[in-house]
């Protein structure tokens, strides 16, 4: 079920009568999920690359303990999707549902960047619908305060096709000229789009011209909504230049004022369903 990649990069493949799926261990990285007869869900870039060290382009990407820049000691995003994963249990729940579950513990590294000691748990369910719970446990004896995003990249037909309902009403921040706004209409592309949405509390729908796919979160109640457009995917690393038509960013996430303080020995959970 591990199975490598000619350069030594390991993943797990997973297969049942409802949908298949590959994660990598490096960062437990889902980059693909397929339900029977559909194309796949989930957008992985043609130019992304498989190694050690560098973060995969598509999928899920897992960004943790911090969202974006906004803690300069550590890199973009946090360190947990470019680091080893344990693999734990892989379970065949029925015929249809296998479920699998990754870790992350502290270590000589990662404190050297983050001084805290930590459990982080995900669990994946592949089957008719795709469930990832991405659980944090706080192991140190003082609080820690955490940023996080399962930063997921949707497969689409064509952008300008797409559409996301229920955000409508919504607060968010528009991460390109820093300005806050209140979304009116369902959200539609026509330029760069890079906006973090605060109290969702939802299902959020994206539409796109051969289908209808419904999200459903908990733990979380912030929303990322990105698509470089044309310019920056062009400057972008491990995208091909014309990508950006094919592919929307709908994160489930903690970021800015949804921001999470975890006290010693206590736990947060954010769940995802689509």
């Amino acid at each position: 079920m591990i199975k490598k990649l000619q350069n030594g990069f390991e993943y797990v493949e997973i297969s049942n009568k409802a949908a298949i799926a590959k994660i990598a261990l490096q960062g437990a990285h889902l980059f693909h999920y397929e339900r029977s007869s559909e194309i796949p869900l989930l957008w992985l870039s043609d130019a992304s690359k498989f190694e050690l060290g560098t973060a995969i382009r598509g999928g899920v990407p897992i960004c943790w303990p911090s969202f974006g820049n906004n803690n300069p000691k550590l890199p973009q995003h946090g360190f947990a999707r470019t680091v080893m994963w344990q693999l734990g249990e892989i379970q065949e729940l029925d015929e249809d549902t296998t479920q699998l579950r990754f870790s992350l513990e502290d270590s000589k590294e990662s404190r050297e960047l983050w001084d805290y000691k930590f459990l982080v748990e995900l669990t994946i369910r592949v089957g008719k619908t795709l469930e990832m719970e991405l659980k944090t446990t706080n192991c140190d004896n003082v609080p820690f305060t955490i940023t996080q995003a399962l930063h997921t990249y949707f497969n689409v037909s064509a952008i300008e096709d797409v559409t996301i309902e229920g955000l409508e009403g919504k607060k968010y921040l528009d991460a390109l000229t820093l300005q806050h706004h209140t979304q009116v209409d369902e959200i539609r592309f026509s330029q760069e789009v890079d906006r973090v949405y605060q109290g969702v509390e939802d299902t959020i729908i994206l539409k796109d011209a051969n289908r209808e796919i419904e999200l459903k979160n908990s733990g979380s109640k912030s929303v990322v909504v990105w698509n470089p457009w044309i310019d920056k995917c062009a400057r972008m690393s491990g995208m091909k230049p014309d990508a950006y038509k094919e592919f929307v960013c709908i994160e489930s996430a903690n970021a800015y004022e949804d921001k999470r303080e975890i006290l010693p020995n206590k736990s947060h959970t954010i769940h995802l369903s689509v």
